[in-house]
């Protein structure tokens, strides 16, 4: 509610008042929405730095190891009754003359077997699954380049301009940006021409993998056959077709290639193989991308007729209370009191944020379910059209939260692991007044594909006629997005490639 104290019109003081409603979220409500929407490794780091500034808060290992210690630490001062008979039993009924003297125990043979491994923490004591594999990180293609340079008969100036040439290679081994843009990252006094950036160049393409440092795909492929032996069968002819009629080639057009190179189609053939045993991308083969692995947030298990729904606890973050820093409080001075005492209240406002996180990402995963259960009978052929607004309506939520918590978790299921996003998607319209996802269609779309005659593939518009028949109504466009969203090559290029 607002006033003001000003009349404009009649130039006295009035007071108007407005009425309107403003949202606050508190501290906690923020700090709910941010935890919904992080990822597993994401959350796990989030917390480990809330925890460094919290004295109050504690991971549930770090209570576990705290009270492995103390146990280990009242038997070792007060061994039970137990240890000791073990003790002396060892003692009397040891066979040979081992003498105790001194508090000093005579040495017995270890069992290294896996059945005499304890449960401790020292070295010796862990399984084998808990060491992680310490893999050398992969060699990128810059790196791979860096070392045959430094191998190579290279004067200082020409081993700068290659290591600038080397550094400006895109992933697939291009140098997308031209010459220009070398010369440019050159020093300045070096005051090297366009023509010996581009002497240094073929050099450099002469590397492992042939072709790296290529202008473009005519480039590229030309550096490779030319590495061939000369007595290549239609090694000569390749060259030409690269030269020249590399857009015959991806048309696959021999009839017409061998009318212009003067051959005979078996020539052209032959040429064409050759061609395509060559690397257009020869970059890619070192690409340095490492694979990323998931763990799931929540698995879908069937339990006789029913699918059921939990969530992995593996992956959910066990936080609690220190209790010793809770039991001082009581004992502190007034101001340390109050501060501890606000941490405190921090530390449980986390742990229910926590709480309302895990139960949120369980209610949701549970609505995705129900409505994707014949995707889990059957396979993404059966896969229904499903949008936020449906999953929010079910479970009285905003669809912003449903967002949030399908964003970046994961659900382990039979048919695999999946992003819970990847459960929503369009539906298109049937003949009989129904609708079909897009992920249903891509399915039949791949189906189709796979099953065509490799000689004959079938064209965009042959695919959108037999979804058709299937009684779905999709137009020749929207195949070609669908398939191009599967990464399925066009008709003539499947052809080509058969």
């Amino acid at each position: 509610m607002t006033a003001n104290s000003f009349d404009l019109a009649g130039m006295k003081p009035a007071l108007q008042f407005r009425l309107h409603q403003q949202l606050t979220l508190t501290p906690q409500l923020q700090q709910a929405i941010r935890l919904l929407q992080l990822s597993q490794l994401e959350l796990e780091a989030e917390l480990r730095q809330i925890a460094e500034s919290n004295p109050l808060l504690e991971f549930a290992e770090e209570i576990e190891d705290e009270e492995a210690v103390d146990r280990e630490s009242a038997e070792s001062e007060y061994p039970s009754a137990e240890s000791v008979a073990a003790a002396g039993s060892s003692q009397n009924d040891s066979d040979d003359n081992s003498e105790w003297a001194d508090g000093v125990v005579a040495e017995s043979p270890i069992d290294f077997s896996s059945s005499s491994v304890s449960s401790s923490g020292s070295v010796g004591s862990r399984g084998d699954d808990d060491f992680e594999p310490q893999n050398a990180a992969p060699e990128t293609l810059q790196q791979h380049l860096l070392w045959q340079l430094n191998m190579a008969l290279f004067n200082p100036r020409q081993h700068l301009i290659a290591t600038v040439l080397i550094d400006s290679l895109n992933a697939d081994g291009y140098l997308s940006e031209g010459l220009e843009a070398v010369l440019a990252v050159l020093p300045a006094d070096l005051k090297a021409s366009l023509d010996e950036v581009d002497a240094v160049r073929k050099r450099l393409q002469g590397f492992d993998p042939a072709g790296v440092g290529s202008l473009d795909l005519r480039d590229c492929l030309r550096v490779q056959l030319e590495q061939f032996d000369p007595g290549t069968p239609q090694r000569e002819l390749a060259l030409r077709v690269v030269d020249s009629e590399l857009e015959l080639l991806a048309r696959n057009d021999i009839a017409r290639l061998a009318r212009r190179l003067r051959v005979s189609e078996d020539d052209v053939t032959c040429a064409a193989i050759l061609i395509r045993s060559l690397d257009p991308r020869p970059g890619a083969a070192l690409d340095a991308t490492p694979v990323e692995y998931v763990a799931p947030d929540v698995y879908a298990l069937r339990n006789g007729s029913r699918w059921q729904v939990s969530l992995n606890p593996d992956a959910q973050p066990r936080l609690g209370l220190n209790q010793h820093y809770c039991g001082l409080i009581a004992k502190a001075r007034s101001e340390d009191a109050s501060w501890m005492r606000g941490q405190l209240q921090e530390a449980r406002w986390l742990i229910k944020s926590l709480e309302s996180r895990a139960e949120t990402l369980l209610k949701v995963a549970e609505a995705i379910v129900r409505r994707q259960s014949a995707f889990l009978d059957y396979g993404p052929e059966a896969m229904h059209p499903l949008v936020l607004r449906e999953v929010a309506e079910e479970v009285g939520m905003h669809e912003s939260t449903i967002s949030r918590v399908t964003t970046r978790k994961y659900i382990h299921t039979p048919r695999g692991t999946f992003e819970l996003k990847y459960f929503f998607s369009s539906g298109v319209s049937t003949e009989d007044g129904g609708s079909a996802s897009a992920t249903a269609i891509q399915a039949m779309l791949r189906k189709l594909i796979d099953a065509e005659d490799a000689r004959r593939p079938l064209s965009d518009q042959a695919i959108a006629e037999e979804l058709q028949r299937k009684g779905i109504q999709v137009a020749r466009r929207t195949v070609a997005k669908y398939r191009e969203g599967l990464r399925i090559p066009s008709s003539s290029e499947r052809q080509r490639a058969s």
